[in-house]
């Protein structure tokens, strides 16, 4: 039997609960797990539920805009999404996600991998997955970027997933993939932003580093942040042992993130997320 997630996010108000799994009971649903929060800073209540049963989603969300006019709402099939992968040089986030998904971890399908350089094409055609070689070279970023985005296009995919891809993207770029486009930042945000954090970091005697997977949107690594991880440094490592060290905690950070998104479990409200 399928089984589904229901995502709600809306003003508070008493009652919001009852009248929701009210709905879910009339429609003959199994509700598996509820999740909820409430955000009184910002008077919004969120909350997550697994179903499980024969879905009318046209039904479902009538009758709750009915009882819940202002609500956002999201009811999709748990199963695996289609993403696109952008890449640039480094080896770590791919790699990482291509032995996930080889051994049926991910809970994604990769689509296609995208790089603007073939040092990775020999890594990502072992793992079977089409590999788009793209080059920026004599291009404007608008023209490389109209490149890249009609071969996104053309798969369609839930999201994109930017493994180390080192340049930065146009609003132009962005426009219809707000809050689909994960980034993995060598940076425990808002700490170390742009180029060489760990040289940054290291120029300032950090104690910890780390990494953090967010959602990209036009302000440079300051879209909602998904997950986030760090790991203890000393005075005695230089920035190229912190980087490698930091590598380690990108993959997990980004695993993690991607474990989340893919699961439906966040909501993105203004420029944070709550996690459910």
């Amino acid at each position: 039997m399928k089984k589904w997630s229901l995502l709600i996010d809306t003003k508070d108000e008493k009652g919001l609960i009852h009248k929701i799994t009210g709905v879910l009971f009339y429609q003959n649903l199994n509700v598996l797990q509820t999740k909820e929060f409430v955000d009184n800073d910002n008077n919004r209540f969120y909350m997550r539920c697994e179903l499980e049963g024969d879905v009318n989603q046209e039904a479902i969300l009538q009758k709750l805009e009915e009882l819940i006019p202002a609500a956002k709402l999201s009811l999709c099939e748990c199963k695996r999404k289609d993403i696109v992968i952008m890449v640039t040089k480094e080896s770590h986030a791919i790699g990482d996600i291509l032995i996930k998904h080889e051994f049926g971890d991910l809970n994604a399908n990769i689509k296609a991998v995208i790089g603007n350089h073939k040092n990775l094409q020999d890594l990502v055609e072992k793992f079977n997955i089409p590999y788009i070689y793209v080059s920026h070279e004599d291009k404007s970023r608008e023209q490389h970027e109209q490149e890249i985005r009609k071969v996104i296009d053309s798969y369609a995919p839930d999201f994109v997933v930017l493994a180390k891809y080192m340049r930065i993207l146009t609003s132009d770029f962005i426009a219809g993939l707000e809050n689909k486009i994960i980034n993995i930042h060598h940076s425990f945000l808002p700490a170390f932003i742009g180029a060489n954090p760990y040289k940054q970091a290291h120029q300032r005697g950090v104690k910890i580093i780390g990494a953090t997977a967010h959602f990209v949107n036009n302000d440079l690594d300051e879209g909602p942040i998904i997950y986030q991880n760090v790991v203890p440094v000393d005075h005695t490592m230089t920035w190229q042992d912190m980087m490698s060290l930091g590598r380690d905690v990108e993959k997990t950070v980004l695993s993690n993130a991607l474990k989340l998104v893919f699961e439906d479990k966040v909501f993105v409200y203004q420029n944070k997320t709550v996690i459910l």
